[in-house]
This record gives structure tokens, sequence and C-alpha cells, in this order.
């Protein structure tokens, strides 16, 4: 039975959502942790994401045009079988797990994770009606940061099942949650589509403001990723000697803690004047990042606890990061048209996971040659440049 009130068809989103972070950031954690056992060098681990990466950069771009012709619960519902799919194909023996075998898997899983991203968070701008801009800020903003907080324990889910079931039966739990999910999903969502079919060479983007959006969200989760995908936790373990089950538990209450921001931001960012943040409001509170890791990076320099350093640095950085994170979810939900929501939001993830490709390829291969350090430094100057594009943007 299908149901049909918007508040409904938001959670039937909002749990398949959930569902498929959860499973997502345990992967990570899984396929991190299981091949950094293996002797993989900081690089190398790196590289497992590259694929991952590049197929979000595809799928985004055009997954936008697809869920135009196939409608948008469709392509979530193919999202969920993919990831059970990428899933499957590291249950194999571990002696076919070759690096190019892993970034394939990882290139499904990637497909998979921006075809439901995308799916979700387009769903959203269907069910809010023009004139509810606050309401659709406190729901994307809702939707952003649960599905962080879940991805943080993801990351938890990751090192505990490592910790207690080895690499193999996690995968084969992870399958099952996504199945259940799947069947749910099918049965309660609400078909979704739009009457705008454009071609499938109408997929980039023609509004000024979303190319600036764009723009700067690559910079800003470049700068994310410069340090915490591989940099991070290989340090942690590498240098601070922390177990898998610790790596995993710090960055899951992170994860979790910068959602409950997120969720919250309609909160922080309001004003007397202003209920929903502007090109302007993005500005002030991506300045305000910039100076953070590269803070970081001095107290590392001059040898302060590195513990203390990381985990004060991490609680202000991940606080300021997700409001941030927040302010451009809802813009880019804003500034998209109605009837072309799907392309507008696919090419600004697509920018997404461009960034977050870039950040990944440097974070193995900076902290290679150079360590966090410079990890910290590359991020900030990400950041300051992100700061500059927002400037452009509409006031």
């Amino acid at each position: 039975m299908k149901i049909t009130s918007a508040p409904k068809q938001y959670l039937t989103i909002t749990l398949s959502y959930w569902a498929f972070t959860l499973t997502d950031g345990a992967l990570r954690m899984l396929v991190l942790f299981f091949f950094y056992g293996l002797g993989y060098s900081p690089l190398a681990l790196a590289s497992l994401f590259i694929l991952y990466e590049f197929f979000g950069i595809l799928t985004n771009l055009y997954g936008g045009w697809l869920a135009t012709r196939i409608g948008l619960n469709a392509v979530l519902h193919i999202g969920l079988g993919l990831q059970i799919l990428a899933l499957g194909m590291l249950t194999v023996d571990p002696s076919i797990l070759s690096l190019v075998y892993v970034m394939i898997a990882q290139a499904v899983s990637g497909v998979a994770k921006d075809l439901n991203k995308m799916s979700a968070k387009s769903g959203i701008k269907l069910l809010v009606s023009d004139n509810q801009q606050a309401k659709l800020y406190r729901w994307v903003a809702l939707l952003t940061g649960s599905k962080n907080s879940l991805k943080g324990l993801g990351f938890f889910l990751g090192g505990f099942l490592m910790a207690t079931l080895g690499f193999h039966n996690s995968l084969l739990v992870l399958m099952a949650l996504l199945a259940i999910t799947l069947m749910l999903s099918w049965l309660f969502l609400q078909p979704q589509t739009t009457t705008y079919k454009p071609k499938f060479t109408e997929t980039l983007s023609k509004s000024r403001d979303i190319n600036l959006l764009s723009a700067a969200r690559f910079f800003l989760f470049g700068s994310r990723d410069i340090w915490f995908v591989v940099a991070l936790p290989v340090f942690l373990q590498s240098q601070l000697q922390w177990s898998h089950l610790q790596v995993g538990s710090f960055m899951a209450c992170w994860i979790i803690a910068y959602g409950i921001v997120q969720a919250v931001a309609p909160r922080i960012t309001r004003s007397k004047h202003q209920l929903t943040p502007s090109g302007s409001s993005l500005t002030l509170w991506v300045t305000g990042l910039a100076m953070i890791p590269a803070l970081i990076a001095l107290c590392l320099a001059f040898s302060l606890d590195p513990t203390m350093v990381l985990i004060i640095g991490l609680l202000l950085y991940g606080a300021i990061f997700a409001i941030n994170s927040s302010v451009h979810s809802f813009l880019i939900v804003a500034y998209s048209q109605r009837n072309s929501v799907t392309t507008d939001v696919g090419f600004y993830y697509m920018a997404n996971a461009a960034g977050r490709l870039t950040g990944t390829l440097l974070s193995g291969f900076v902290y290679q040659q150079q360590g966090l350090v410079a990890c910290l430094i590359g991020s900030s100057i990400m950041v300051i440049i992100s700061a500059f594009l927002t400037t452009k943007l509409a006031r």
C-alpha cells in the first residue's frame, strides 16, 4: 500500500536514505581497515576509492536525466540494489580481492550512493510548495544532518563488525539490512516524476548561481576529504597507535555530532529578519571555517599534544563545516527550478563528488609525501577558494 501524504513520503524517503547511509559508512571502514591490515600504503588506500568518487561524478551528472525518464523512486531503488551488488562483490574469496577488483566494486557503490542521494534530496523539492522555503530548509537540513549522523554510526558499525565478525560476515549483515530496506521502500513509496524531459545533452546547469555554488561545493568538500578520508585514520593508527575500534568509534562520534549540528542549522542561522540563509550567509560561515585546519596544523607543527589538538580541532571544524554543508544543501534545492530539480541537483552533486575525488587522492598522496600537517594546510587553501566563490552568489 502506497503512502500518499507529504510528511509520510518524506519519512519513507528518509528511512531508506538512512539505511543506505549506514551501510555505506560501514563499508568504507571495512575496506579501509581490511586493506590497511594487508599492508597497503596511504596512497594505495586512497586509490581504492578513486572509481567510487569518479563514478559518483558521472552518476550525478546523468542520474538526474535518468530520474526524469523513469522517476525518482525507481532511481532510489536502483541505488539500493546496486549497493547490495557492490557488497556481494566483496564477499568472494580473499585471493580475488585485488586492487583493481575492489576499485570496480567501489565504483558500483559510488553509483549506488549518488543515485540514492540525488533521488532523496530531489524528492523533497517535489513534496514542498514554492512558498514554503522555511519548511524546505528544515526538511533538507534534517535529512542531511540525520544522514551524516547515520554515516557516523556506520563508521562505528564498520569498526565493530570488523572486530567481531570479520570482513566477510560483516558484508553479509549489511546486505541483509539493505535487502529489507529495498523491499519496504518498494512497497510504500509513491511514484514521483517531473514534467520536464531534458535531452541527454542538457545535463549541465545553465544557472550562474548553481554553477558558482557547485564550484564552491567542489572546494569545500575537497578541503574536508584531503585530510579526513585517508590521512586522519592512518595517522591515528600509525602515529597514535589507536585500534580499529577506537578509530571507527572516534570518527563515528564526530560524524554523528556533525550530523546533529546540520539538522539544527536552521535554528542557528536564522535571524529576526531572515528565516532562510542567502549567499551572503554562506560567505560568512565558510570564511569562519578557513582558519581552523591551519590552526590545527600550527599546533601539530609546534609539537603540542596531538590527541588533544585533533579532538578539539575536529570538534570546532565539524561544527562550522556542518553549518556550511547544511546551508549549501538548502541553497541548491532553493536555487533549482521545480521541473529541472533532478538535473540541477545532479549537476551540483557532480561537483561535490569531483571535490571528494580530488580530496581523496590528495589525502593519500600529500600524507605519504609530507604528512598530516601538509594535508591540513591544503585544506585551508581550498576553503579560502570556496569562500571567494560564494561572494559571487546572488545576495
